[in-house]
C-alpha cells in the first residue's frame, strides 16, 4: 500500500545557509500566504539557529517576527519548527537552566510547534532538558542525529544514539545531516534501525545538498520509513542549503510515494517574492558561491549552515595573506586554493580534537582553528598558535563528552597551559542567571516583554539586545546596507580595488574586493618598543565582558596578559601580551577593523 511522504519547507535555515541576514517582519508576513496557497507543507521551519540574533542585528524585534510570521500557519493547522542548540539554547555559547526553560515557554506562546533539539557532540546529557522543557510547554520534542562521516560515526552508533533519545521522552527523531556528507545508503540503515526498534517515532531527514548526496538521501531514507523530507525553494534551493521541492517531489512520486501536489501559480509566487527580498536587500549578504554545489565539502564535512560565513572569512582571510605574502616579496595565492588547503587541515586536526560533529558551534570552532593553522603555515609558524576560549571548553570537555580522543599534541597542550579536563554534566558550570538579568532590565527600565519573552532574547543575546534597543544595530545596518548598494552601483577597477566577473550558468556576477595598503611601522606612526601583532584578521575588541576594563596607554602589563580581543568566524580570540611592561600606544579603536599582521599595541619594558 502506498505510504505518505510529507514535507517541510525550511525557509528559515535555505537563507542562512545561503547568506547573513534573514527577511523582516513585513517580508515574512508577506510570503506567509503564498506559501500556504501552495497546499503541500506540512511544516514550516519559521524560527531558530541563529534567526533570533539576525533578526536583532539587523534593527528588528524577533519577538515580534516570530508571532507575526507563525501566526498563518498555525490558523491552517500547519505546523511550524524551530531548531535550538541544546545546552547553548539560541546562543552560540552555553545559556543556564532557568534561561533554557525560559526559552521553550516562550517559543511556544509565540507559535511555534515543534522544537528540533541538537547538541552538536551527540551528547544525550545535553539534550535531556530540551526533551523535558519541550514537553512540559506543549511542543513536540524532536531530537537529532548531528550526521557526520568517520570512524566512529557508524550505523550503530547513530541507532544506539536514537535509543537513548527516545528513552528520554523524544517524540520525533531527526536525520540531521548538516554538510549533506551522509552516505545515502547508512542513513537508509539507520532511519530502519529507529523504525525496527520504535515504530511509532516520527524521523523527519535535513540534508544539506551541497556535495550532491541529498536526493539519493532523501529516497533512501523514504525507502526505509522516514516520515518527513525538509526541502528548500528556488531562487535558493541546492548549493550549500537543501534540494529543491520540485525535484523530490518528482523523485518520491515516481518510486510510488503518495506526496502532495502543489499549487504551481501559489509556487511562483513565493518564488518571485523571495527573488524581491534577494533584490531589495539580502542579495546583498549573500556570497554567490553559496549558490554553487562543491564535492570538497565530502572530504572536509563544513556543514550547509556555516557557508555564509564561512565563504566571508576566506575571502577577508585571503586579502590578509595575500596582503603578508606581497609585503614578503612571495608569490600571492587564489582562494580556490586557499580553500583547498583549508579542507585539507580541517580533515588533519578534525580526528585529533576528537571527532566533534561538524555542526553549530562546533563546526565553526574546527573551521576557525584550521583555517588559523592554515595562515601559520603559511608563515612558516606551528600549529595550534591560537585557540580560543570557546574551543577550549569543548576541547577540555566543559560543552559535553566529545566522540572520539584527543590527539596527544592537543593534550600535552593543555598540560603546558595548566588547563584542566572536565567530566561532569556540562549545565552544572552555569549558574541560572534570570533573577540577575531581571533586575538589570528594571534597573535600564526596559519591560520584559509579553511572557518575559524581552527577558529571554536580552538573557540569550546580550549585547546584540542592548544595540537593537539603543537604535545602534538598525543603524548599523542600514548604514552597511546602503553602502553596499553605493559600492554595486559604483565599482571601478583601480590598483586598490580589483573587479572581476564571474559567470555562474547564466548569470554574470560583478565582484570588487580591494587590497588595502600595508600597515608598515611607518604608516601607523609605529614608537619605540615591542609590537604586538594582530595573528588573524577581525573586528578589534578592547573588552569581553560589560564588567572588563579596557587597557589604556601608560598601563603596566605583564607577559601572558589579556590586552584585547580581535573577534573573528563568531568568537572572540583572546591576544595576550609577549612582553611585560608599559603600553605605549594603542593603534586600533574599539570596533575597528583589523586584519593579520596589523600592530596593535606597541609596549616599552
Amino acid at each position: 500500500m502506498p505510504r505518505e511522504i510529507q514535507l517541510c519547507l525550511v525557509y528559515r535555515d535555505m537563507w542562512q545557509s545561503s547568506g547573513k541576514y534573514m527577511p523582516n517582519a513585513n517580508q515574512l508576513s508577506k510570503v506567509a500566504e503564498p506559501i500556504i496557497n501552495m497546499k503541500c507543507w506540512d511544516r514550516i521551519e519559521t524560527n531558530g539557529g541563529g534567526f533570533e540574533q539576525i533578526q536583532l542585528l539587523a534593527g528588528e524585534n524577533p519577538n515580534e517576527v516570530v508571532r507575526k510570521w507563525t501566526k498563518p500557519f498555525n490558523e491552517v493547522g500547519i505546523k511550524t519548527q524551530m531548531l535550538e542548540r541544546g545546552l547553548n539554547a539560541l546562543s552560540m555559547s552555553p545559556v543556564s537552566e532557568d534561561v533554557r526553560e525560559l526559552m521553550f515557554s516562550v517559543k511556544s506562546k509565540q507559535g511555534t510547534n515543534i522544537s528540533r533539539s541538537f547538541d552538536g557532540l551527540n551528547d544525550p546529557r545535553n539534550l535531556e532538558l530540551s526533551i523535558k522543557f519541550a514537553n512540559a510547554s506543549g511542543m513536540i520534542s524532536q531530537s537529532c542525529l548531528c550526521i557526520t562521516h568517520s570512524k566512529i560515526h557508524t550505523v550503530d552508533y547513530y541507532i544506539s544514539l536514537a535509543k537513548k533519545f527516545i528513552e528520554l521522552g523524544t517524540k520525533e527523531i531527526a536525520i540531521k545531516d548538516m554538510a549533506g556528507i551522509g552516505r545515502p545508503s547508512s542513513l537508509g540503515k539507520i532511519v530502519k534501525g529507529i523504525k525496527n526498534y520504535s515504530p511509532n517515532t516520527i524521523v523527519q531527514y535535513h540534508g544539506h545538498s551541497g556535495p550532491g548526496f541529498s536526493v539519493a538521501s532523501a529516497l533512501e531514507v523514504a525507502r526505509a520509513g522516514a516520515d518527513i523530507v525538509d526541502v528548500s525553494m528556488e531562487p535558493l534551493s541546492w548549493g550549500t542549503t537543501h534540494a529543491d521541492l520540485l525535484t523530490i517531489h518528482e523523485v518520491l512520486k515516481d518510486d510510488g510515494f503518495i506526496v502532495k501536489d502543489f499549487d504551481k501559480k501559489a509556487y511562483m509566487e513565493v518564488k518571485q517574492l523571495t527573488q524581491e527580498f534577494i533584490d531589495e536587500s539580502l542579495g546583498y549578504y549573500i556570497n554567490q558561491k553559496n549558490r554553487l554545489m562543491n564535492s570538497l565539502l565530502i572530504s572536509s564535512g563544513l556543514p550547509g549552515g556555516m557557508m555564509g560565513s564561512l565563504m566571508s572569512d576566506l575571502e577577508k582571510s585571503h586579502l590578509s595573506i595575500n596582503k603578508w605574502l606581497k609585503k614578503n616579496k612571495s608569490d600571492e595565492i587564489n582562494i580556490d586554493f586557499l580553500f583547498s588547503m583549508l579542507s585539507d587541515e580541517v580533515n588533519e586536526i578534525w580526528p585529533k580534537m576528537g571527532y566533534p560533529p561538524l555542526v553549530t558551534p562546533y563546526s565553526q570552532y574546527v573551521k576557525n582553528v584550521a583555517l588559523v593553522n592554515v595562515l601559520n603555515k603559511i608563515k612558516g609558524k606551528p600549529r595550534w598558535s591560537l585557540i580560543d576560549d570557546n574551543t577550549w571548553d569543548m576541547l577540555l570537555g566543559k560543552s559535553g563528552k566529545l566522540p572520539g580522543k584527543l590527539g596527544d599534541e592537543i593534550i600535552k597542550l593543555a598540560s603546558d597551559l595548566k588547563k584542566e579536563f572536565y567530566t561532569d554534566h556540562p549545565q552544572n558550570l552555569i549558574e541560572d542567571t534570570l533573577k540577575k538579568n531581571r533586575k538589570e532590565m528594571k534597573d535600564l527600565g526596559w519591560s520584559t516583554g509579553l511572557d518575559d519573552e524581552e527577558l529571554l532574547e536580552y538573557s540569550l543575546h546580550r549585547t546584540q539586545y542592548i544595540d537593537y534597543k539603543s537604535g545602534k544595530a538598525k543603524k548599523n545596518f542600514n548604514d552597511d546596507l546602503e553602502e553596499r548598494r553605493n559600492e554595486s552601483n559604483s565599482i571601478s577597477d583601480t590598483p586598490e580595488n580589483k573587479v572581476e566577473i564571474i559567470q555562474i550558468g547564466s548569470d554574470k556576477y560583478k565582484v570588487e574586493y580591494s587590497i588595502s595598503e600595508d600597515t608598515s611601522e611607518k604608516d601607523l606612526g609605529v614608537v619605540d618598543g615591542n609590537s604586538v601583532h594582530s595573528p588573524i584578521e577581525g573586528r578589534f575588541v578592547l573588552t569581553k565582558g560589560s564588567n572588563d576594563k579596557p587597557v589604556k596607554v601608560n598601563d603596566v602589563v605583564k607577559k601572558g596578559d589579556v590586552l584585547c580581543y580581535i573577534e573573528s568566524m563568531k568568537v572572540m580570540n583572546a591576544i595576550k601580551s609577549e612582553f611585560s611592561g608599559k603600553i605605549q600606544k594603542i593603534y586600533f579603536r574599539d570596533g575597528e577593523d583589523v586584519y593579520d599582521d596589523d600592530i596593535l599595541f606597541t609596549i616599552k619594558k
